[in-house]
């Protein structure tokens, strides 16, 4: 894990979350950093190592190691085992296979991807509930340079985005609390309108944005099942309101539904 991911992590869950507000410990980003390179260590070791061996390795007193190991087991991110040597805690090892879900699905859905957007020259996207906004994790650039964005990394609403409506339409994501932010005049801010909006996409198969993102952005995205039918995921088309009129919204909705569904029957017949 690299040393820019840990500090992330250390930063949310104990600077933010008030663990390391201890005046006996040291502050800011330099708690953070040795709290980092002890995890660090934890996290590459190939045997847990004990509290002696931490303080020593990092030249740190054995109390102060203590407690920076004491705000990480608190956190979730590290535990000891049964002799008190330390070892990654739940919140790392579920990151882990988060994280190792998200690549295995981006292989399977990766010729998808290609195919809608050799098939529409439009820009495709593969995403995943995140942390309050969908999660992009893949993209396929179309033939067009108009209307051509980067989406990986950027931070998404669910509810003014096709892949984040069809998140939330199937349960994959519960509607976040709070006020629905407005990205443009067209943006759902109603609750009571969002809701009859996921009534739709469950009906059609398929969700859609027209404007709600950014003007002149139009959208269609469709799930992505595991075997028992639960949503994993999603899938777009997205282009300028020009090239994607409202007669062909229902036919790149059957066309991502149809071409998800043959790359999971070709993987279930492998």
């Amino acid at each position: 894990m690299e040393m820019e991911l840990v500090f992330h992590i250390m930063e949310h869950f104990l600077l933010k979350g008030g663990a390391m507000a201890n005046p006996e410990l040291p502050v800011g980003t330099q708690a953070v950093d040795r709290a980092g390179s002890l995890l660090i260590e934890i996290l590459e070791a190939t045997t847990p190592p004990l509290l002696t061996h931490l303080a020593r390795a990092h030249d740190l007193p054995k109390s102060t190691t203590s407690r920076l190991l004491g705000s990480l087991e608190r956190t979730g991110l590290v535990t000891r085992d049964r002799a008190g040597a330390y070892l990654p805690g739940n919140v790392i090892t579920r990151f882990a296979r988060q994280s190792n879900r998200e690549v295995e699905l981006t292989k399977r859905m990766r010729e998808v991807l290609e195919t809608l957007a050799k098939k529409t020259g439009e820009t495709t996207n593969l995403a995943v509930p995140g942390n309050g906004h969908v999660e992009m994790i893949d993209q396929v650039d179309g033939r067009y340079l108009l209307g051509a964005t980067n989406w990986i990394g950027a931070n998404v609403p669910y509810h003014c985005s096709s892949l984040g409506k069809v998140l939330l339409a199937y349960g994959a994501v519960k509607i976040p609390s709070g006020r629905l932010v407005r990205r443009t005049k067209s943006s759902i801010t109603s609750r009571t309108k969002l809701l009859a909006e996921l009534e739709t996409v469950r009906r059609n198969g398929f969700a859609v944005i027209k404007n709600e993102l950014e003007e002149g952005l139009v959208a269609v995205a469709a799930p992505i099942r595991e075997i028992d039918g639960s949503v994993i995921g999603a899938i777009s088309i997205s282009g300028p309101t020009p090239r994607i009129p409202d007669n062909q919204i229902a036919t790149l909705g059957a066309l991502i539904i149809s071409e998800i569904a043959l790359s999971q029957q070709k993987a279930g017949a492998a």
